[in-house]
């Protein structure tokens, strides 16, 4: 497409353009990165394709998993046919279902401490975001028992520090078509002694795979189908509007140091823009009820997580935080969503 000079999209930015840019060379400010790197999960997309799961555990060379939910999603046929897959293979499995829609710290450690206990190596998380980061932050710990919680939370909440080496293998089955969890290495949760939302983020961390499954999403209310839709609509639109990689100082010491959330590139762009033109076509539609669009509107959300997980997000997300917070804690506020009473907790 063609854009007017003065456009500030990322994608007509030049040098010319940047005139900040320039300053940082004149003045000695480190210099901004040069490189971008694209990480993903490796996801199955298929209608059934949960049926699956057993299989891809015995390939794994799983032996004992454990299977990380809610006590809502327990009681779906999703959970149900995730656990007659693994119980088919012969793999032993527990479940943990005291995941908290909308994690907190103590939600997480109560989920770690449960992981530590029982020598897992591998899991499975079947849910929404909250089951799917709960079981990357159990895996994280689990694996790395040695750790303090807060060493690899985010700065200046947490330590911030870099996540020492690989985890056990996470198979993601979302449950809805929103946070696109399953292909990221983020984990977010609620800091309640800061009463602040943060979170941990390594490529890590990422799902070994994720199996989008439409038939695991076909008893999302519709209350949830809107919210989770525009909560692709918002990952698709602010990883595209990001900050470009190369606008972003100073350039990691090393590789590794590369933050999973690192700009805007031309890969990260590819899968933003696919998303939003998908839901452009079918959000409406899907929460409609109609099977097509549905579809469509899974793919859009492994889209767009795929384009965030590399690029990141900004200001919306980052002015949600606060407003999350507030909600949780000012008692004359603790707005509820119609639909979400089921919860136990504003969101």
């Amino acid at each position: 497409a063609e854009h007017a000079r003065a456009c500030p999209c990322h994608a007509c930015a030049t040098p010319a353009g940047r005139p900040h840019a320039l300053r940082r060379a004149s003045t000695g400010v480190p210099a901004a990165d040069y490189a971008f790197e694209m990480a993903s999960s490796t996801v199955r997309f298929g209608r059934g394709v949960t049926r699956e799961l057993g299989m891809d555990l015995e390939a794994l060379g799983a032996t004992s998993v454990l299977l990380v939910t809610d006590v809502g999603v327990r009681e779906t046929p999703a959970f149900t046919r995730a656990l007659a897959s693994i119980d088919a293979s012969s793999i032993r499995c527990d479940v943990y279902d005291r995941v908290r829609v909308e994690p907190t710290d103590a939600s997480m450690l109560d989920a770690i401490s449960f992981a530590r206990a029982g020598s897992y190596d591998a899991y499975v998380a079947v849910g929404g975001g909250s089951a799917i980061d709960t079981a990357k932050a159990a895996n994280l710990y689990a694996t790395h028992a040695g750790a303090d919680f807060l060493d690899f939370v985010n700065a200046p909440i947490g330590r911030g520090l870099p996540v020492p080496g690989p985890v056990r293998p996470l198979i993601a089955l979302p449950t809805t078509a929103g946070t696109g969890s399953e292909t990221t290495g983020v984990a977010i949760f609620d800091h309640e002694p800061t009463r602040a939302k943060t979170g941990i983020g390594s490529r890590l961390l990422r799902p070994t795979l994720g199996l989008i499954d439409v038939e695991s999403m076909s008893t999302m209310p519709r209350s949830v189908a809107i919210s989770s839709g525009l909560d692709v609509l918002c990952h698709a639109l602010e990883s595209f509007t990001a900050l470009p990689y190369d606008q972003r100082t100073p350039a990691p010491a090393r590789p590794e140091l590369r933050p999973a959330y690192q700009g805007s590139n031309p890969i990260s762009d590819v899968w933003a823009l696919s998303s939003l033109r998908a839901i452009a076509e079918s959000f409406e539609r899907a929460v409609g009820g109609e099977p097509g669009a549905q579809e469509a509107m899974a793919v859009a959300a492994t889209c767009a997580g795929i384009g965030f997980g590399n690029a990141g997000v900004h200001l919306p997300h980052g002015m949600s935080y606060p407003v999350s917070g507030l909600n949780k804690w000012l008692p004359h506020v603790r707005y509820t969503q119609p639909g979400y009473e089921h919860v136990g907790a504003p969101i």
